[in-house]
């Protein structure tokens, strides 16, 4: 990081915009395989949050990769920085005051450890959306796992790349 940058602080606290949003904001992160389920979820936890009036946000793994991970392949360095970056953006919107909700492979326990790090282990929900191999294939919407067992994708999760089941979801 440069030395010519610094961090400027809000005069408005913490507490104060959990008054103004009437809410203790949060990170929910759901992890699992591609086609578990995770997007269906997230959203749908959205939808129920904002209808019970609170503030609240998904950041989607294929939404964050259109922008601010386009530049991202999907190699472990490439996956832990996407994550790394969705965890400081989750954090961002918590102090902000809203919930965030993040939908993500995340396929390493010490990436999820280290999103857990950033965002703060009080704001923190780890879930594990934990569908079978056989029935992301099954449901495989996106054509992915067939493109990956004829080795015309690389790196992914489940095929030709390991998926770290969490060992104490919340």
């Amino acid at each position: 990081m440069s030395s010519n940058i610094r961090w400027h602080g809000s005069d408005l606290s913490f507490d104060e915009r959990c008054r103004l949003q009437q809410q203790r904001p949060m990170t929910i992160w759901f992890t699992g395989l591609s086609g578990a389920g995770k997007s269906t979820l997230a959203f749908a936890l959205e939808q129920r949050l904002v209808a019970d009036k609170h503030a609240a946000f998904v950041l989607d793994g294929d939404n964050v990769r259109h922008g601010l991970c386009a530049e991202l392949d999907f190699s472990a360095g490439a996956r832990s920085e996407n994550i790394r970056r969705v965890a400081e953006v989750a954090k961002l919107l918590n102090n902000a005051g809203l919930v965030s909700i993040c939908s993500l492979i995340s396929p390493f326990f010490r990436d999820r450890e280290i999103a857990k790090q950033i965002i703060g282990e009080d704001r923190f929900l780890e879930v594990h959306v934990s569908t079978s191999l056989a029935e992301c294939e099954r449901r495989d919407v996106k054509g992915l796992y067939a493109k990956a067992r004829a080795g015309k994708l690389v790196d992914f999760t489940g095929v030709d790349m390991t998926y770290e089941v969490p060992v104490a979801p919340d």
